[in-house]
């Protein structure tokens, strides 16, 4: 299904070609090639007036011929056509990936009206005024729990479609998306939610909380350490370690 973009590109290409075929050049007429010479009618002369003759009346089909034809419209006046309607696709692209609110969304996310979306697997997707972002995975909406497990999974605020409120009403809602971290030359891991890291204290929990190495995301160790320390896991585990 397009997008309403790429409708209004494809209109804007439309309306190019109608222009061009429109205003398009007109064939060469037969004789005007360079080098060939001039009918004869165009080399005949009138004899110069004397004052012994009168002077000589010219055809009417002869002065006929000698009007300048009417001006075609020209290449260059084609090519600027293309390039002012080629500024106004530019411009227009341009308007509509620039962020309009605090979230990043862009108009070209929000052109597609909300019932014309068909939601797959990695659609992202939030209600205006809810701040909460979700995932479509496995035919379920599952809420991004932080700003780190939206940035970890490559995701960026104009991925983020906002629908009216009330459109994800009676979608089934399934596990919290999570991220699971450890940083490169680090042993421990840790779960990152709501803006904080939550050590996991050894293998036996991490497995008890449904886990697979293959979870584990491995994150630059300045930035796992700038996440503040939440809770342990499980509670009461004691102080947690550096990353």
């Amino acid at each position: 299904m397009k997008t309403r973009l790429e409708q209004i590109i494809n209109l804007l290409t439309d309306e190019i070609e109608q222009r061009l075929r429109q205003r398009g050049l007109p064939a060469t007429a037969p004789g005007a090639r360079a080098g060939e010479a001039a009918p004869a009618e165009q080399r005949a002369r009138p004899p110069a007036s004397s004052p012994n003759h009168e002077p000589r009346a010219v055809p009417e089909r002869a002065t006929a011929e000698k009007e300048p034809p009417s001006r075609p419209l020209g290449a260059p006046h084609a090519a600027r056509l293309i390039v002012r309607l080629a500024l106004v696709l530019v411009v227009l692209i341009v308007l509509v990936n620039i962020p309009l609110n605090r979230f990043g969304t862009t108009l070209a996310t929000m052109l597609p009206d909300s019932s014309a979306w068909v939601m797959v697997d990695g659609f992202v997707v939030k209600e205006e005024d809810d701040p909460e972002i979700y995932v479509f995975q496995d035919g379920r909406l599952r809420w991004i729990s932080s700003i780190q497990a939206f940035e970890a999974y490559g995701w960026d605020w104009g991925d983020v479609h906002v629908a009216e409120d009330g459109y994800l009403d009676g979608l089934e809602i399934g596990p919290p998306l999570e991220v699971v971290a450890k940083c490169w030359n680090s042993p421990h891991v840790y779960l990152l939610e709501r803006g904080e890291k939550r050590w996991i204290r050894d293998i036996e929990t991490f497995t008890s909380e449904g886990y697979v190495w293959e979870d584990v995301r491995t994150l630059d160790c300045s930035y796992l350490r700038s996440i503040p320390d939440g809770e342990t896991i499980p509670p009461g585990s004691g102080p947690p370690p550096r990353p």
